[in-house]
C-alpha cells in the first residue's frame, strides 16, 4: 500500500517542473503519482480509488 498525499503544483512551480499546475497525488518521495487534477477533492478521489482502505472482516 502506497501513501499517497495531496499536492498543489503552482503556476510558477509549474514552469519551473515542465508540469501543467493543478492538484497531484505524491509519493511521500514528491513523485508524482496522477494528475493534474482540478480541485484537492477530485485529487482525495482519485487516490482513494489507488489506495482503497482495506476491507473490515474477520481475521483469518
Amino acid at each position: 500500500m502506497q501513501n499517497l498525499t495531496p499536492r498543489r503544483v503552482t503556476i510558477e512551480e509549474s514552469l519551473r517542473l515542465g508540469v501543467e499546475a493543478g492538484w497531484y497525488s505524491t509519493k511521500v518521495s514528491g513523485t508524482f503519482v496522477s494528475g493534474p487534477h482540478d480541485t484537492e477533492a477530485d485529487c482525495l478521489h482519485k487516490i482513494a480509488e489507488i489506495n482503497p482502505p482495506p476491507a473490515k472482516g474477520r481475521p483469518r
